[in-house]
């Protein structure tokens, strides 16, 4: 027999999608099935599965390359069990490609697989010629491939992120579905929606739709992994001297104490004021930003103190900005 790299036209160093590629293109190509009046197809389709026998498998591929077996899969040297010729890919007696049966008649069989593990030529035939010779034709099982899945995605509230409930989701066709939304997740988790995908080719299972879920924007809080931000509006003289002022949470409001001096983006966390604990995750936090915020309109008083201040005290705050 000849080289197998050979046979099939790929390198030796083709990844194992490229040698699989190269037979499946090989044995469509030389099929008996479609070519009835070519004696010799099958002899050519023979050979193409012998070659695969070999390199669709890793072990026997490795063995190959390391000169231990031949392009028959027979042992180059002692210290390797034989095979009998009755064992291969292609039954006993006749050769490659067939064997006599009663009457002399002689029989076009394989036997695919060889024994040897990773060897999927049945499955390949079945995918290439399935429906040629009804659901179980001679060329093996018929392997009934699965849909491709879909990616999809839904948009939620904060609120049903965190209580959990339901949503609805377009799907390619135009139908919609409604989801069901675990309490706690977290945004861009996904969720598998079980044979909602595309049809099979071939008769087999459905794909899945697989849906992120995004959280709708909301009016206060942005959303960080568990952790919520939130940016606090607060006055020109809370920031300078100090005050307890009221801050929006998940469960409602709660009073927080600002420093004296707090300058505007100054960030304080209230721990376990985030998203709530959901199954192993623990409470998230609340990250408060200041932020100061002078008074609408003009303000004749403010203006007098401020040009004072500029006079009698100035200062620079943005002094690290120029090194």
């Amino acid at each position: 027999m000849r080289d197998p790299y050979q046979i099939l036209g790929v390198a030796k160093d083709a990844s194992h999608a490229d040698v699989k590629k190269a037979f499946r293109k090989l044995a469509k190509q030389h099929h008996p099935d479609q070519h009835p009046d070519d004696p010799k197809a099958k002899d050519r389709f023979a050979e193409a599965n012998a070659a695969y026998e070999i390199l669709g498998d890793e072990k026997k591929r490795a063995q190959f390359d390391r000169g231990e077996i031949d392009a028959e899969g027979k042992p180059r040297h002692p210290g390797f069990e034989g095979f009998s010729r009755g064992a291969g890919p292609f039954g006993q007696g006749a050769g490659p490609g067939g064997r006599r049966g009663p009457g002399g008649a002689e029989h076009f069989e394989f036997n695919f697989g060889g024994g040897g593990a990773g060897f999927d030529a049945a499955d390949i035939f079945s995918d290439l010629f399935a429906g040629a010779r009804g659901p179980r034709g001679a060329a093996g099982r018929q392997t009934r491939e699965p849909g491709a899945d879909i990616a999809l995605e839904t948009a939620v509230s904060l609120e049903t992120a965190i209580h959990g409930g339901k949503a609805r989701v377009l799907m390619p066709n135009g139908r919609t579905l409604e989801v069901a939304i675990p309490a706690g997740i977290e945004e861009a988790k996904q969720i598998r929606l079980r044979g909602q995908g595309q049809p099979s080719p071939n008769g087999g299972p459905a794909g899945d739709a697989m849906v992120t879920v995004r959280f709708e924007k909301h009016g206060l809080f942005r959303i960080e992994g568990r952790d919520l931000r939130l940016d606090l509006p607060i006055t020109l003289y809370e920031a300078v001297l100090g005050a307890k002022v009221e801050s929006p949470t998940l469960g409602g409001k709660v009073e927080l104490t600002l420093p004296p001096h707090s300058n505007s983006g100054r960030t304080l966390r209230l721990r376990g004021k985030g998203l709530p604990a959901a199954g192993d995750k623990p409470a998230g936090d609340l990250l408060v930003t200041l932020r100061i915020v002078l008074p609408e309109g003009a303000d004749a008083d403010l203006e007098e103190l401020m040009r004072r201040w500029r006079a009698d005290k100035p200062y620079d705050p943005r002094t690290d900005l120029k090194k």
